[in-house]
């Protein structure tokens, strides 16, 4: 079988009935299927296939679980596993917007929230947006970071993820448009082998309402998996992206595997690849990783 469809749901989520359903929708299009594989029990499991594109594949499965919490990963058999990953921070490693949390310290979440929605959606500008947000922080004592850091949270699944790629040898970035405060933190967390963001200017212990430049954007963040697959000498069929915002985009369109996570609705329709329910094992899944064969962490 040249292609396989990837079902993944909450732990506990996913049925045998659920399977046959997708088999039988692949079938009535004429694909030949193969026998399932459960990655993890009621969790994931592969349904390999053939004589079908992967995008009627994907299209077929989800008409076939209408309203069903499962998603669904189809792709070539070939070349699953990633060899470089490059993730994004906010909303995505961790539960929330670092910036808006900041500004919370502010008394100004919602202002600041409002801007981010928008950028986040490709309503405006990122460069902008950021600088226009972080001008509004003017003031504020630099320990209001270290109150925002002691109150994020990991995503479920971000420690295994990276830890069982790194253990198959993959180099993983976390690249962000936000800062290195918080980068550094989470990619030390986490087990980055390196991280890349912006950094908030700060003066007489307080933010002084400016970043430094260049901002670390959209475009940056493609170029930064270009340079790390350079480096690593593969091509971008070898690597996975993961995102949930509009400066994602390019780069989550540009790697083998691009994944919109729990996403904005313009990264969503756009991506080839989705996880709107499931935690960030999914991405391990989609990559033909057993829950037996993650790294402990």
């Amino acid at each position: 079988m040249d292609h396989v469809l990837t079902l993944v749901a909450p732990r506990g989520g996913l049925t045998l009935a659920s399977l046959h359903a997708v088999r039988d929708a692949l079938a009535a299009l004429g694909a030949t299927t193969g026998t399932a594989e459960w990655l993890a029990p009621e969790e994931a499991a592969d349904l390999p296939f053939a004589r079908l594109a992967a995008e009627q594949a994907d299209a077929a499965a989800r008409a076939a679980l209408p309203g069903a919490a499962i998603d669904v990963i189809a792709q070539r058999s070939a070349g699953r596993r990633k060899r470089l990953l490059i993730a994004d921070m906010d909303s995505t490693i961790v539960t929330t917007e670092t910036l808006d949390e900041l500004a919370a310290q502010a008394g100004i979440k919602d202002r600041i929230a409002a801007i981010t929605r928008r950028a986040m959606n490709g309503e405006l500008d990122f460069e902008g947006a950021l600088r226009e947000r972080v001008g509004m922080l003017a003031g504020l004592p630099v320990e209001a970071m270290q109150r925002t850091w002691e109150e994020t949270e990991l995503m479920p699944g971000a420690r295994e993820l990276v830890a069982t790629m790194r253990a198959h040898g993959a180099r993983c970035a976390l690249v962000s448009g936000g800062f290195t405060f918080f980068t550094g933190r989470v990619a030390a967390l986490v087990g980055f082998h390196e991280h890349h963001s912006n950094t908030l200017l700060e003066a007489d212990g307080r933010l002084t309402g400016h970043v430094a430049e260049p901002i670390l954007g959209r475009n940056a963040k493609l170029a930064t998996l270009k340079r790390l697959a350079a480096e690593e000498g593969i091509g971008l069929d070898a690597t996975l992206a993961v995102g949930d915002g509009g400066n994602d985009l390019d780069m989550i369109k540009a790697a083998g595997l691009g994944v919109a996570f729990r996403a904005k609705p313009v990264v969503a329709a756009a991506a080839r690849a989705r996880v709107d329910h499931a935690d960030l094992r999914a991405l391990l899944f989609a990559q033909g990783y057993r829950a037996d064969e993650f790294a402990a962490c």
